[in-house]
């Protein structure tokens, strides 16, 4: 503890005896106003340039800041320069100067640390008092620093000179400027004026209803004079001049502009600019607002701002009352980028699930209209209306209705696809039973040795020949020679080798390799780890979808399941490894079409007897047979008084699609020639 005081007390004498800084003086005119220009920009109304607004601005005695050992100076107003002319003892100076930066002198005893909420952050979440702060006992000086690791606010300020922060000085609320017509000249639209509208066909009732007015500039110039209501009492004037440059008002309170007309609605409408609103009426919707600052260039990527930091939408948040009335909110902004840029901030402002967008009708072939006032002019004010009754619902990300799937659904009907019953095996036992589904998961499993990779490889083989599929294989247990060599038995149908296996058949031919080399390299995409390291699921996927957008594969195999990497965390069971992974498996083969074989071997059968084991039987989680989508169990006899031990047994034990098979057994037998697979009679 007297280290930590030791440390801030030499803090502040090192920060009290380099505390004089430049005087800055600052004015503002009482009676000045501002005019803010948006930077959106819309069509002209007349033909002649005017003059900028005489506001009679008066000069601002301003003196420039400068920065001292990182800290910023901060403005003084002048009249504390005299203050001592005015009588003011320097503790009432202080007192003065220490409010303005949000400190209470009250609460601080001269000459001891006193220990406050900090004005810059608040005290955090847990309004904890982070903010130190030091007296001298002749109450003429001050320093101040937040120990609050995220904040660090700190400085200094003297009775007769002025405060230097290394933040921003704590700004005091700023007063809301009340404004009338008569304060701000305004009056009755010009017959001019009246003309421009009704070319955009707006009447003069709606005009004289929505209040809006001119205002006579420099030159005798007339500008447009949109006048911002709340409760029938003006808040806020937005002009617009002849360069399409829009402003307002500065330092007035920030509203819709129409927003009495929201007051009570269940339904209301947001559009972009203060026209389409007065559009929308004439098309019969008085429940219409308009935004006050136009649209954004860009959907912002960061996350939504708190609400006293979200600035550009602050008319939000002041209107609050009115829209948490609403229950439906139609969002008919431009049709432009911009324009969909702001309906999107709306949205997630608003809340999506009660938003509705307008979808503005075809101008031509390519183009369509812009905004309510562009369909009002060309198409009327019946068809306005019908656009704005038809609006959608607003997209949300994952949430979806049955009629956006009506195109695929009739397609679907009518068999457009081709593979609605899925690719046939090239075995028609098999084929009664099951089908190869683009987008499926089928698990195959069986005991050591009953040919459970040759069956697969033969199965693609099949697919290959028949409708040109084509695959990428994960298959850690056979080498890459090995692999070529079962599939290029399988599709040229003679022996790689002259050797034993091959009996008195001819073997294949270095022609036949070298076109069978081709139609490898056609055909199948490998992954291989190219180290001594076990690869994730996650890595063979990624891979995987490489494969499919780079070579259009439509069938991927992962030989076998044990040879993967399981980076199970210490907290999870197999059981729900097993569940998120066979999810992530079947993501992949939904989202890219592409139909998965994963082999998965049965755990230790101590009493096994020589019948086909069961899908339970899986090592690791009953959740293999509950996720996939098809259950395959392939056998091999090892019995020569059950039958020939060339008959393989497969057993087809779930089957997610009714259309494409069913349960039941088909058998086949085994060529250990050439590694294929027929149909037995």
């Amino acid at each position: 503890m007297r280290f930590l005081l030791q440390h801030r007390l030499s803090f502040f004498m090192a920060t009290l005896r380099t505390s004089i800084l430049p005087a800055v003086t600052l004015l503002f005119p009482s009676n000045t106003r501002f005019l803010q220009s948006s930077t959106r920009v819309f069509p002209v109304f007349a033909s002649k340039p005017i003059n900028n607004c005489s506001n009679n601005y008066r000069s601002l005695a301003l003196k420039t800041t400068t920065k001292t050992n990182g800290f910023s100076s901060a403005p003084v107003l002048s009249e504390d320069i005299d203050n001592r002319r005015v009588g003011l003892q320097p503790s009432d100076i202080m007192k003065i100067k220490l409010k303005e930066m949000g400190i209470d002198m009250d609460k601080c005893v001269p000459g001891q640390y006193s220990h406050l909420l900090c004005p810059a952050c608040k005290g955090g979440d847990s309004e904890e008092k982070s903010l130190s702060v030091y007296i001298t006992p002749d109450g003429v000086s001050a320093l101040w620093m937040c120990f609050r690791a995220k904040c660090g606010w700190k400085g200094s300020t003297r009775a007769f000179g002025e405060s230097r922060s290394s933040l921003n000085q704590i700004a005091l609320p700023k007063t809301v400027r009340e404004v009338t017509e008569e304060g701000l000249q305004l009056e009755p639209l010009s017959d001019e004026l009246l003309g421009y509208f009704a070319e955009r066909m707006i009447t003069s009732k709606t005009l004289q209803r929505n209040r809006v007015m001119q205002k006579r500039c420099g030159n005798d110039e007339v500008v447009i004079a949109f006048t911002y209501q709340k409760q029938g009492k003006l808040v806020n004037c937005k002009y617009r001049d002849i360069v399409k440059r829009f402003w307002q008002e500065k330092d007035t309170e920030k509203v819709f502009y129409g927003l009495d007309d929201i007051d009570g609605e269940r339904d209301i409408i947001i559009v972009e600019g203060e026209i389409d609103k007065l559009s929308m009426e004439e098309a019969g919707f008085r429940n219409c607002v308009s935004v006050p600052d136009g649209a954004p260039a860009s959907v912002s990527t960061k996350d939504l701002p708190p609400e006293d930091k979200d600035i550009k939408y602050k008319y939000l948040w002041n209107c609050r009352e009115y829209l948490n009335k609403a229950s439906r909110i139609i969002l008919a902004t431009d049709g432009d980028p911009p324009g969909q840029a702001l309906a999107e901030e709306l949205a997630r402002r608003l809340g999506k699930e009660r938003c509705w967008r307008v979808k503005w009708p075809k101008k031509d072939e390519v183009n369509y209209f812009k905004d309510a006032n562009e369909v009002l002019m060309y198409l009327g004010p019946l068809v306005l209306k019908e656009v704005v009754e038809n609006a959608e619902l607003y997209p949300i990300s994952g949430l979806f209705n049955f009629r956006d799937y009506f195109a695929e659904i009739d397609a679907y009907y009518h068999r457009s696809f081709g593979d609605e019953f899925g690719v046939s095996t090239g075995w028609r036992n098999l084929d009664e039973l099951y089908n190869v589904v683009p987008g499926e998961l089928t698990i195959v499993t069986g005991v050591p040795n009953s040919g459970k990779s040759e069956w697969i490889d033969a199965l693609i083989c099949n697919i290959n020949h028949s409708v040109g599929w084509t695959f990428v294989l994960c298959s850690m247990e056979n080498k890459v020679r090995e692999h070529a060599r079962k599939l290029l038995e399988k599709h040229i149908k003679k022996p790689f080798f002259k050797a034993s296996y091959g009996g008195n058949a001819e073997r294949m031919t270095e022609e036949e390799l070298e076109q069978g080399k081709q139609w490898l390299s056609d055909t199948f995409s490998l992954i291989r780890c190219e180290n001594d390291a076990l690869p994730s699921i996650k890595w063979v996927l990624e891979l995987a979808k490489a494969a499919v957008l780079r070579h259009g594969v439509r069938g991927l195999v992962i030989d076998p399941y044990n040879e993967l990497d399981h980076q199970r965390p210490v907290s999870q069971t197999e059981t729900e490894y097993v569940s998120q992974m066979l999810t992530k498996i079947k993501r992949f083969a939904q989202h890219h079409g592409c139909h998965v074989w994963f082999v998965a071997h049965p755990r230790q059968l101590h009493s096994w007897v020589g019948a086909p084991p069961n899908l339970y039987d899986i090592s690791g989680s009953a959740h293999f047979i509950n996720k996939c989508d098809n259950g395959i169990v392939i056998h091999r006899n090892r019995d020569p008084d059950a039958g020939p031990i060339d008959r393989v047994q497969v057993c087809v034990r779930k089957v997610r699609n009714k259309v494409a098979g069913t349960i039941g057994d088909a058998y086949l037998s085994y060529n250990r020639v050439t590694g294929e697979f027929a149909d037995i009679k």
